[in-house]
């Protein structure tokens, strides 16, 4: 009896890898086929012969090259680079300070303002398109980093996220720390903010992967090349009556690379913050 469970428990776990193995190579499938179509020529990028899947004319590097000083892409990366870092700072900034208004402190209207929070949540986010880009081009500031950011400066998202973190906490920590003489403003920074770092990782995750996939802003907001992001300048790319997809896909290649960095200098804290939070990306 003992070996037969042995038996099933190793059958079992050998079913698991096996799931996984495939489904790890089905997710790898699309960035493989981005690179293979970055070293095809166009003839081969559109050839709809499904077993066509490595260049027959050898490997063409030179689209990288092509791609890389037709479009500026330190440029590019720059403002990319800035508009996620600006957008996670004040995102942090302003959710971890509203989060604990809400969750840990009593005033006159905190259910009604809260509400307002959750509904705009429920809302769309192009709805706000037009309000935030009329505030921006009022404010002059199209073309620019703040521009970018705007949208960002807060979160809703986050307001709840980091609400729910403080109201996990336990009461006892701010008593404590009133009966030792620490004021509202000395419990926040020094007692209870940075026990909620997992949940503010979770929100700096969110909204840098959020802020590199945002595409509709910033071709509204930016229509110079010098100031526009990686996504808009992939998207302005694709042609009216014809595309070079491997330009294209070298592109698209070379625009994921700071990502995959990211990813790798913090893939603890990514894990971490997405298990901590029980978000998908």
């Amino acid at each position: 009896m003992i070996e037969s469970a042995q038996t099933k428990d190793k059958i079992r776990r050998a079913c698991k890898h096996i799931f996984l193995i495939i489904m790890s190579f089905i997710m790898i499938v699309p960035f493989a086929w981005m690179i293979l179509t970055a070293l095809k020529t166009n003839q081969e990028a559109i050839s709809v012969n499904p077993f066509y899947i490595f260049p027959h004319n050898g490997w063409h590097w030179e689209n990288f090259g092509t791609v890389w000083k037709s479009y500026n892409f330190i440029i590019l990366y720059k403002n990319t680079l800035l508009m996620i870092f600006f957008r996670v700072l004040c995102a942090v900034l302003t959710a971890t300070m509203a989060g604990y208004a809400f969750g840990r402190l009593k005033f006159r209207g905190k259910r009604i303002l809260f509400a307002l929070v959750l509904i705009q949540m429920m809302v769309p986010g192009q709805i706000f398109v037009i309000p935030q880009f009329l505030m921006v081009s009022k404010l002059g500031m199209l073309n620019t980093t703040f521009g970018l950011v705007f949208p960002g400066l807060v979160t809703a998202f986050g307001t709840y996220l980091l609400k729910i973190g403080y109201e996990g906490l336990p009461k006892e920590l701010e008593e404590a720390a009133s009966i030792d003489g620490c004021n509202v403003f000395q419990r926040f920074l020094r007692i209870l903010m940075p026990l909620t770092k997992s949940s503010m990782v979770s929100l700096g995750i969110f909204t840098a992967v959020f802020a590199f996939k945002d595409l509709m802003w910033p071709m509204i907001v930016c229509t110079n090349a010098d100031t526009t992001t990686l996504s808009a300048g992939l998207a302005k790319m694709q042609g009216q009556y014809g595309s070079d997809y491997p330009a294209m896909m070298a592109a698209a290649t070379l625009a994921v690379l700071p990502m995959v960095v990211i990813y790798v200098i913090f893939q603890k804290q990514f894990v971490e913050g997405i298990a901590t939070s029980g978000g998908k990306l």
